[in-house]
């Protein structure tokens, strides 16, 4: 499945509290559970103002999907090409 990483533009991000990056995170997961499958959350950075997710998904129209049943802002979406890593080939 590809992977996509979604660069979210929201003010004030880096100062959440725990709980609210909990409830954000509810919200999340209730909304990919119902959209099965074809979406998978693998991680975020939270800056300042901006959150960058990874996600594994069918296509991009599935992380717009969520962004939009979430309320989440998906400003930018780019697809995985590739990854480097320090390990020696």
């Amino acid at each position: 499945m590809p992977k996509f990483i979604i660069e979210r533009e929201i003010d004030g991000a880096g100062d959440w509290t725990q709980e609210n990056m909990a409830e954000i995170t509810q919200k999340s997961c209730s909304i990919l559970k119902d959209m099965g499958p074809e979406i998978e959350w693998i991680h975020s950075y939270v800056t300042d103002n901006k959150v960058y997710c990874l996600y594994n998904a069918s296509n991009k129209e599935a992380i717009l999907s969520h962004a939009e049943k979430g309320g989440f802002p998906a400003n930018k979406i780019s697809e995985v090409k590739n990854m480097l890593n320090p390990t020696p080939v």
